[in-house]
């Protein structure tokens, strides 16, 4: 028999009157995991209007989106363990506010510094956002179909957030300003605070919990400086000390974290018995190899657009029908399919399904054209990545105690977006090499890094073939 978290505390049955509210705050937690990856992708239109505007330099400009996702992956361990510490309802709200905050410097902002610093004070408040929002969804509805549903929903909203930036990016530079890419958090910020101070209460905590700051900052340290070398190798290569030392120091502070955590008893940052929990390990390892193959779908397939097929910049709008598909896969047809069908297997066929999208793309020629080169495979990748989101999240968070759900909740997307920045800095690299070999052949490059992605796909099937394989009769929606 598989061993299992400890069951989540009991939580007190339906009664009339409850729904609405109930819906109000699933609604809430769905917005604010969508601001979180909405944000790191509206930005990407507007740079080059930002650069002239505040005078950025090159390598100064990139910051605008790197400086958003350091303190993003480097926090969110952090902001999972503070939601069980002081409550999900606080750091939800904490996290909000810094964000709308920081949301108005940006729009404001009258130099490149101020700019980039706000990037950074972004970052963290989505750090804060992103797992306390999953935790509310997974310590406030029961396991079974409502849950499944609920996070069917959160998993769409945050797919096609990506999607959903760059067609909002072009139409916000092109129709007002680079300024109103950012200043749009503010009423969404806003409303979202109210309603979370006004509906939403927070779970009993266990009492004595606390964060260890040499936890706190060896393992904030790690991942900050992983996720800058990661970000380095799109300029400097895998090679050079601008790479290679935050790189190895981020691992060795990772490592130093891990060793902390087992001599510490009393109130570790993170439990190791929770990652030698099978769901839970293999859900977040299939969570890392997924992410490294649908981020890179948007980037590339959004160069391919751009540079081969000469879309103009709001060729974002090529990509609604994916954005759609996203949506549909997870919010309608995966709840359907949890009802009836094991998550391991769910999630095999869904990426599987994307490993046969992203083979079909990497078919592509200069002369493809949009259905057959981006339309066709892309909606067959979503309809995949739908199908795998919402079980993995459900493998990972169920039967997880309320008082560890944020942690839980933190891992996964920290395991998310680091699997997203690892896969594009080592897709980049492959294409880069692949342009090299065959200069003037835009689509070689492209197609290798689609039969990676397919790759990486197949392996997370796998993954969860073998790391699930005593679970195969366990219905996520019903709870067992």
């Amino acid at each position: 028999m598989t061993q299992s978290i400890p069951e989540a505390v009991s939580r007190p049955a339906a009664v009339p009157g409850r729904d609405r509210r109930l819906g109000l705050i699933v609604a809430m937690a769905c917005m604010g995991q969508f601001l979180v990856v909405l944000d790191a992708a509206v930005v990407n239109v507007a740079l080059p209007s930002t650069g002239r505007a505040l005078h950025f330099s090159t390598t100064g400009l990139a910051w605008v989106v790197n400086g958003y996702a350091v303190t993003f992956a480097g926090l969110l361990l952090l902001g999972g363990r503070a939601v069980d510490v002081f409550g999900r309802r606080r750091v939800f709200i904490l996290g909000l506010t810094t964000f709308t905050l920081a949301s108005l410097a940006c729009g404001l902002s009258v130099s490149s510094g101020m700019l980039v610093t706000a990037r950074f004070v972004q970052g963290a408040g989505a750090a804060a956002i992103g797992p306390s929002s999953l935790a509310i969804l997974t310590t406030g509805l029961p396991e079974g179909p409502r849950r499944t549903k609920a996070l069917g929903t959160w998993s769409a909203v945050g797919a096609a957030g990506g999607a959903v930036g760059n067609v909002l990016g072009g139409v916000l530079t092109d129709t007002l300003s680079w300024r109103w890419v950012f200043l749009i958090n503010l009423p969404i910020g806003i409303a979202l605070v109210v309603v979370a101070a006004r509906f939403l209460r927070d779970v009993p905590r266990t009492e004595g919990k606390r964060l260890d700051i040499w936890s706190v900052l060896s393992v904030t340290g790690g991942l900050s400086l992983v996720e800058y070398g990661m970000i380095e190798t799109n300029v400097h290569g895998w090679t050079s000390p601008r790479t290679l030392v935050p790189l190895l120091v981020g691992c060795a502070a990772i490592g130093g974290f891990v060793a902390l955590q087992t001599r510490t008893s009393t109130a570790p940052l993170l439990s190791l018995r929770l990652l030698s929990t099978p769901r839970v390990a293999t859900a977040n390892l299939t969570v890392l190899g997924t992410g490294a193959a649908f981020f890179s779908m948007w980037y590339f397939m959004s160069l391919y657009v751009q540079d081969v097929l000469k879309y103009p910049l709001t060729a974002g709008l090529a990509f609604v029908p994916h954005t759609v598909m996203v949506v549909l896969s997870a919010r309608v047809l995966t709840p359907r399919l949890l009802g009836r069908l094991p998550a391991r297997l769910v999630v095999i066929v869904g990426a599987l399904v994307s490993a046969g999208g992203f083979l079909w793309q990497s078919t592509l020629t200069a002369h493809s054209g949009y259905l057959s080169g981006v339309a066709g495979p892309g909606l067959l990748i979503a309809l995949g990545m739908g199908m795998s989101f919402t079980p993995l999240a459900a493998l990972a968070t169920s039967g997880v105690a309320a008082s560890e759900a944020g942690l839980v909740s933190g891992l996964l997307n920290t395991s998310r977006q680091m699997g997203g920045s690892l896969g594009l800095a080592i897709l980049v690299t492959v294409a880069s090499a692949r342009f090299r070999a065959m200069p003037g052949s835009l689509t070689a490059g492209y197609s290798t890094v689609f039969l990676c992605a397919a790759g990486l796909l197949a392996l997370a099937a796998l993954t969860v073939g073998i790391g699930l394989r005593g679970t195969a009769g366990t219905p996520v929606a019903d709870g067992r």
